[in-house]
């Protein structure tokens, strides 16, 4: 097995563990760059993505100032669970991937919260 960078092996080591904890409930992923953050629910045991969410849909970026703060992921957060919801998605485990939970991935988990996802 080829070696993992620090990243890559947080990233391992984060979705191993939410594969043990999640029951059958499918994802919510985040991926976060620099000027932008995306969400998606995947259901795994199929390997399909059920709604996403991000930053760069023209409707969304119309309302944001900038697709890298806290309020854009906040944003995403309650856009993604509204989605889900009308998906028949109420239960989900929250993936950090790589990140840190803290700063624009806690915001998005919080607005995900507030749109009505349980996690």
């Amino acid at each position: 097995m080829a070696h993992l960078t620090t990243t890559q092996a947080r990233k391992v080591r984060v979705r191993n563990a939410i594969r043990a904890a999640a029951n059958g409930r499918p994802r919510l992923s985040v991926f976060r760059s620099s000027k932008q953050i995306y969400a998606q629910i995947i259901d795994d045991a199929n390997g399909v993505t059920l709604v996403a969410a991000s930053t760069i849909e023209k409707d969304v970026k119309a309302k944001l100032k900038t697709g890298a703060d806290v309020d854009a992921a906040k944003t995403i957060g309650k856009l993604v669970a509204e989605r889900a919801l009308k998906a028949g998605v109420t239960k989900v485990v929250f993936d950090r991937g790589e990140y840190i939970y803290h700063g624009r991935v806690k915001a998005l988990a919080d607005g995900a919260r507030e749109g009505g996802l349980d996690f």
